[in-house]
């Protein structure tokens, strides 16, 4: 590992168990990686959150790196054939928690950042690290408030390389040039609990929530556009009744998510949702919780050097794409920056036996040190 850095970081970072929103320890690390180059870092905590700030340059455009050491939970140990936060090597993959989300991402940007320097050499511009432990959870008191104290001190990202695995074959067929938006919502359908043998002195609210629950689901929201897939709505969990089967629920609980393009907004989709609840007859409370707004990136400088660092290092093609979940670009984004995801495969990710491949750890390296030449060399 000795002569593979990207290697040696990745597997120092999944040995700190950093479930979300711990840190473990993986900020301190690359607190030290990174004023060893000469960055001035922040540490910025808020709540139960570690966040860090960190920068070299004084004056010019600022390229961001943005990533977060917090992963999932690993679930049942017994599914995985290695300790999640030993990682191990075996026939040219790495495995661990966060091999692939994202902590391999992060220290391909610790030694890209590293190659690049060499020399006591200094960035065309403002070189910055902005990183989190929250964002795998509830994203409350992560890149959603260093984005708002950098406000506050008069700092703008102009350019914003988020290292979230991406890539879908091979590494750089894929990069994410915006996200759709996630709205959430909590229903409780109310009824009337009963005997089963006694229906007319009960109301089930599973019966009567059907209709309209095939009717939200069957919903054609909008058709999207040349950049975002159509509006999809997803139940992701329901709930109801005692555990006996001769009792009639008197509440059924629901939980579902709209990723929605930017031909629906948020208040179209609660208008529209709470019309079609009222029109079927239900007795209803509904929580809502909107977790970002659809981003996009078009344009500008970042992608085409996105794009060109991928052609020459891989010697592909990449798609620009504004598939998938969530991300923290959509806290950063909103500002007016640049924002690309680039980051390895992504089949992994969330699952048992999580892993990477070291060759491709390697030229991910390789590719973030040359989107760094283009944008501060």
């Amino acid at each position: 590992m000795a002569n593979d850095p990207t290697l040696a970081l990745t597997c120092d970072l999944i040995r700190r168990p950093s479930v979300s929103p711990e840190d473990g320890g993986c900020q301190q690390q690359m607190a030290a990686f990174l004023e060893k180059l000469g960055f001035s870092v922040q540490h910025m905590r808020f709540d139960d959150v570690d966040n860090l700030w960190a920068t070299l340059g004084d004056s010019g455009p600022v390229f961001a790196f943005a990533g977060h050491t917090d992963v999932v939970p690993p679930g049942s140990l017994e599914h995985w054939e290695t300790d999640p936060f030993v990682p191990e090597v075996r026939d040219g993959t790495l495995f661990g928690r966060g091999a692939a989300d994202m902590k391999g991402g992060l220290a391909a940007m610790l030694t890209a950042t590293e190659q690049f320097l060499t020399g006591d050499r200094r960035p065309n511009g403002i070189l910055a690290f902005l990183i989190t432990s929250d964002e795998e959870a509830d994203a409350i008191n992560g890149t959603v408030k260093v984005m708002s104290a950098l406000k506050e001190a008069g700092i703008h990202i102009d350019y914003c390389l988020v290292g979230e695995p991406s890539s879908r074959e091979t590494l750089g067929d894929v990069i994410r040039v915006g996200r759709r938006g996630s709205l959430s919502g909590a229903l409780t359908i109310h009824g009337i609990q009963g005997h089963v043998a006694y229906p007319d002195d009960a109301r089930n609210p599973i019966h009567e929530a059907a209709p309209a629950l095939t009717e939200l689901v069957g919903t054609q929201w909008d058709q999207g556009n040349e950049f975002f897939p159509a509006t999809t709505c997803q139940i992701s969990n329901i709930n109801a009744g005692t555990g006996a089967n001769n009792v009639i629920p008197g509440e059924l609980n629901i939980l579902f998510n709209f990723r929605f393009s930017p031909e629906s907004s948020e208040d179209a989709l609660r208008s529209k949702t709470e019309e079609i609840l009222i029109r079927h007859g239900l007795s209803f409370d509904l929580r809502w919780r909107l977790s970002g707004q659809p981003f996009l990136t078009t344009g500008g400088t970042l992608i085409p050097a996105v794009v060109e660092s991928i052609r020459n290092i891989t010697g592909i093609e990449t798609e620009l794409s504004t598939s998938g979940g969530t991300s923290d670009g959509r806290f950063i984004a909103p500002t007016g920056t640049e924002v690309v995801e680039l980051g390895v495969r992504n089949a992994t990710i969330h699952k048992v036996n999580e892993q990477v491949s070291i060759a491709e750890l390697r030229q991910l390296t390789r590719v973030y040190q040359d989107i760094l030449e283009r944008i501060l060399g």
